[in-house]
Parts: structure tokens; C-alpha cells; sequence
């Protein structure tokens, strides 16, 4: 069956440079054509693959090499677990919260593997790190790797910790477009329980070269962070004043 094209074809595909979006693809009788019927088919399976593939802290604490770190699980014992029961994904296991060392720091960042594995292990030690420069005068906890983790556990772990602001770097949900997208989600003085989704902040889609990079990222990060600690706020209360994209609206 012959491919038929879309008018304009030039137009189409000036368009699909400047997006990620799936547009303008044509069809073959009543259907897709053959490649793009494959590329969804890969592009579904990556995003299946990083929903499922499994948390790897050695690398991200390899990545973190001189930046002291420490590693807790969820209340989610597994991986169907944790995609079955959202809540225990958002509490500490209860001996690894007894282990979590305690002191007067200004904040703490939590890996936390999320949905997406690959995301934060090609981009959170980079995103930890370009951020980390940028807080001169804080007192930064130890980094603490999560696994079967969800952002909520962060409250857990700053209140465990007494860390004053919590910013998880997550792997986000994949999508058709995107396995490896990185969120960063900002919350000052966390209460387990209390806190709610408008008390954090979020930055998305943290993945050079197509999304954002780990200093326009870090930079907005760390700005917010100032702010939200000069205010004594963060969520709906302290608003992203930069002039670059990336702000999300979905919580894990």
C-alpha cells in the first residue's frame, strides 16, 4: 500500500523540527505509515523499560564521587508494590529512617528513582552537583539515594534528617516523547503527613540536549530555593520570576 503525504510537506516537516510532538505523519491507507508506526512502537517500549528497569545507586553515587551520600528504601518492599500502592512509596521504610543521620542543615537533595530509573541515572548526579555550586553559605546534608521512592518521601526523609528544605531530583512519568525526564520538586520545613502538593515547587523535564540543561535548571532551582528560604515558603506562595521554561504542574 502506497504512503500518502500530507499538503504542504515542507510545512510538516519545518514543523517537526521544531517539536517533539508527533504531527503531520501521513498515512498508509487508514493507518500510519510503517516507520512511524515503529518509532511509537519503540518509543513505548522505552517508556515501559524505564518504568520498570531497576534503581542503580552505585552509579549515581559514582557520579557524586567526594559528596558524602546515604541510601534508604521506600515502605514499598518492590517494584509491583510501589506501582500498586502509591502511599508506602511516599513513607520511609522504618529501619532505614532509624539509620538517616540528624543535624542542622539547610537542606537535603533526595534521589529518589521515581518512575523513571534512567532519568536519574543520567542526569541527577549532574543536576545535584550544578545546583550544589550554586548554594555558597548553605550547610547541605548528605545526599540521600531512595529507591521505590516517591516525592512525598522526601518529607520524611528532611524531617528525619532536620534538613530546614528538601529538593527530590525524581524520574518523571514517561511519556511517548520522553523516558529520561527529570524532575526537581522544592519543599521548605516538609511535615510527613501535613505537607501538601501546593507546598512544593517543581522544575520539569530536566534532560539535555532537548530539554533543560542542569544549569538553566540548576540556576532556576537554586533561585527559587534562595527566595523560598528568604520568604519562609515554597509551593503557591513563591513564584518562578526567571525567564526560562520547565515549570510543572504533576506530582508523583
Amino acid at each position: 500500500m502506497s504512503e500518502v503525504t500530507l499538503p504542504g510537506g515542507e510545512l510538516w516537516s519545518v514543523l517537526r523540527s521544531r517539536t517533539q510532538a508527533r504531527i503531520g505523519l501521513g498515512r498508509a491507507g487508514s493507518a500510519l505509515p510503517t516507520r512511524h508506526r515503529l518509532a511509537l512502537q519503540t518509543a513505548h517500549a522505552a517508556a515501559r523499560d524505564a518504568v520498570h528497569s531497576p534503581f542503580e545507586p552505585d552509579a549515581v553515587a559514582a557520579g557524586l564521587a567526594g559528596m558524602p551520600t546515604v541510601r534508604v528504601r521506600s515502605a514499598a518492599g518492590d517494584r509491583l508494590t510501589y506501582l500498586q500502592r502509591p502511599d508506602l512509596g511516599r513513607r520511609l521504610d522504618p529501619a532505614d529512617r532509624a539509620h538517616l543521620p540528624t543535624g542542622d542543615w539547610d537542606m537535603v537533595f533526595v534521589v529518589a528513582d521515581g518512575l523513571s530509573s534512567r532519568a536519574v541515572h543520567e542526569h541527577a548526579a549532574a543536576m545535584v552537583r550544578a545546583t550544589a555550586e550554586r548554594l555558597a553559605g548553605w550547610t547541605i546534608a548528605p545526599v540521600v539515594l531512595a529507591e521505590q521512592a516517591r516525592v512525598a518521601l522526601g518529607d520524611d526523609v528532611a524531617h528525619a534528617m532536620g534538613a530546614a528544605m528538601v529538593v527530590v531530583l525524581v524520574g518523571e512519568r514517561p511519556g511517548m516523547s520522553a523516558a529520561d525526564s527529570l524532575g526537581a520538586y522544592l519543599t521548605y520545613r516538609p511535615t510527613p503527613g501535613v505537607t501538601t502538593d501546593a507546598d512544593r515547587n517543581c522544575l520539569s523535564n530536566i534532560r539535555p540536549p532537548l530539554g533543560l540543561t542542569y544549569e538553566t535548571a540548576a540556576g532556576k532551582l537554586a533561585g527559587l530555593m534562595g527566595r523560598g528560604r528568604e520568604l519562609g515558603v515554597t509551593g503557591v506562595g513563591l513564584k518562578d520570576e526567571s525567564d526560562h521554561g520547565g515549570v510543572c504542574d504533576r506530582l508523583l
